[in-house]
């Protein structure tokens, strides 16, 4: 039985996303990124639940004081919920919305689940300790021909084949 393609043509969704960085350059002046939204919501709840730690560990002293309008206004906070929402568009569109988790039948959906978390964890701190995420570092990077964006893509996909025999079975 043959199952539908319900994916956007990959070639057409890269020149998209092409178009898209470049309409982010001339609006915002900067490049993609999304874990500056994630930093926005984790120092805004510090904010919200110990306003004196906020103000006095530098951290989140720094980051409150460079948004004085706010920490989740900030811009990148909108472009993740635009992800979100356009996520769950394009899966309602495509009719692809399920609450089923995909993995292995030989491992448990908790399983998947505990190894996706950790990974985004794992994700989440390497954006931190890099000064960004993959979007900002090696997309942005590469638009501007920068050397660092071209190293950081590099070292992305090289990671990413030599670890992929490890951990395939958490999807295959």
């Amino acid at each position: 039985m043959k199952t539908q393609n319900n994916y956007m043509n990959p070639y057409l969704a890269g020149f998209l996303l092409g178009l898209l960085l470049l309409v982010t350059y001339v609006v915002t002046g900067r490049g993609l990124g999304a874990s500056g939204a994630i930093k926005s919501v984790v120092v805004a709840g510090v904010e919200t639940i110990s306003p004196t730690h906020a103000n006095k560990a530098e951290f989140y002293k720094e980051y409150v004081e460079s948004h004085n309008e706010g920490v989740l206004k900030n811009w990148l906070v909108f472009e993740i919920l635009g992800v979100v929402v356009g996520a769950f568009v394009s899966g309602l569109i495509a009719n692809r919305l399920t609450w089923k988790v995909e993995h292995n039948p030989k491992i448990k959906t908790r399983t998947r689940l505990i190894a996706a978390l950790f990974g985004g964890m794992l994700f989440g701190l390497g954006a931190q300790f890099g000064r960004g995420c993959t979007s900002g570092a090696a997309l942005s990077g590469m638009a501007v021909l920068s050397v660092g964006g071209v190293l950081t893509m590099f070292a992305i996909f090289a990671t990413a084949y030599a670890l992929a025999y490890i951990f395939r079975k958490l999807w295959i």
